[in-house]
């Protein structure tokens, strides 16, 4: 048992009426010592739920994000004059509407910039879709990959998915925890705000309830993070809802007060509408298809309401309509699909699985 450790906990675990926060310092080292495991099981998953109780700060999350940058290793800078962009979206994946932030991921790269994925297989507690999972079923494994070949395939397509299983292992690890404890703890806000990447970027993450923006806003203004879009996703991920108003908060570097609200709606442009069910794996895959080659997919409005905005948010067009068409070119031209052909080509040459198919999976 750690004495240590223990202090820290009760510190956070005494109540409304005697508990306190951490300060940045005791934030990272109880993160440390949960990470290396050198604090007892009992006192990680009680340090765990004590903190989903109180509620995390700003402060803390930065301490917690501190911690993280010095145990894990991450992708280089790959230079260049426009920031790589990084999509922070729930570990945990999606069970009730259908992911569409690979597709985006894609326009983006076929548009010129650089884009970070992160995350790992199925995992508590919604035991959804992995990003990693959809990009195997498409053809393209990046589980096996080193970090090295990451970077590389950054560098050559101009799109990485950093695994965390295979390159912070010590993260994976509370996946068990997650699991017994049955609730997110606040290392799952850390996931849609950390970058594996160590260069000069631009975070774009979701998040489901207005208290956690709020905890976000905080800790990236302790880690003076500069430009970065939170948007109020669907199941808390990146991707803009088409069925009711998309709330997003956009701010460059700068006066870090001075954020931009916005208050989008996809019926302005056409494209609003019910959200498409998460049915089944082989049904989205099917819709992810249609949607490469082209065809007008069940999938079609929302690709383009998300390539479309964020096309804009990040400087490639002056105008959401001009994003949304550009978009629409992109896919209909099969530039997005040779983006994929191209990402399939570069994974190949390293070792991979011979197979690729939607892998394990939890019935949905």
């Amino acid at each position: 048992m750690s004495a240590v450790f223990r202090d820290l906990l009760k510190k956070i675990g005494s109540g409304p009426h005697t508990g306190k926060n951490l300060t940045w310092d005791e934030a990272k080292t109880a993160t440390l010592m949960i990470l290396r495991e050198e604090a007892t099981p009992a006192q990680i998953g009680a340090f765990l739920i004590a903190h989903r109780i109180k509620r995390p700060t700003g402060e803390e999350l930065a301490g917690m994000l501190e911690a993280y940058d010095e145990l894990c290793p991450r992708l280089g800078d790959v230079g260049g004059e426009s920031e790589v962009l990084v999509l922070g979206t729930p570990y945990d994946g999606r069970s009730r509407t259908a992911p569409v932030t690979v597709l985006t991921a894609l326009i983006l790269a076929a548009s010129g910039r650089s884009v970070v994925l992160h995350g790992g297989d199925a995992m508590p507690t919604k035991y959804g879709i992995p990003l990693v999972q959809i990009w195997q079923a498409l053809g393209v494994d990046f589980r096996p990959l080193t970090l090295d070949a990451v970077q590389k395939m950054l560098e050559t397509t101009g799109l990485g998915f950093f695994y965390t299983p295979a390159h912070f292992p010590g993260f994976d690890a509370l996946t068990t925890y997650r699991d017994e404890i049955g609730k997110r703890p606040p290392f799952a806000t850390l996931e849609l705000i950390w970058s594996p990447y160590e260069g000069n970027y631009h975070l774009l993450a979701g998040y489901v309830h207005p208290p956690t923006e709020h905890f976000i806003q905080e800790a990236l203004r302790w880690r003076e993070v500069g430009k970065h879009t939170l948007i109020k996703g669907l199941e808390g991920s990146c991707d803009l809802p088409r069925d009711r108003t998309a709330i997003i908060t956009c701010h460059d570097p700068g006066n870090f007060e001075a954020r931009e609200r916005l208050k989008l709606h996809a019926r302005d442009y056409g494209l609003g509408g019910t959200e498409v069910p998460l049915n089944s794996p082989e049904e989205l895959l099917s819709q992810i298809r249609a949607t490469l080659a082209g065809q007008t997919s069940p999938l079609w409005p929302a690709v383009l309401w998300n390539g479309g905005f964020y096309l804009w948010r990040c400087g490639q067009v002056a105008q959401l309509s001009e994003g949304i068409q550009q978009a629409q070119n992109l896919l209909e031209s099969g530039q997005v699909a040779a983006k994929l052909e191209q990402i399939n080509k570069n994974v190949g040459e390293f070792p991979s699985s011979p197979t690729a198919g939607w892998g394990k999976f939890t019935t949905l």
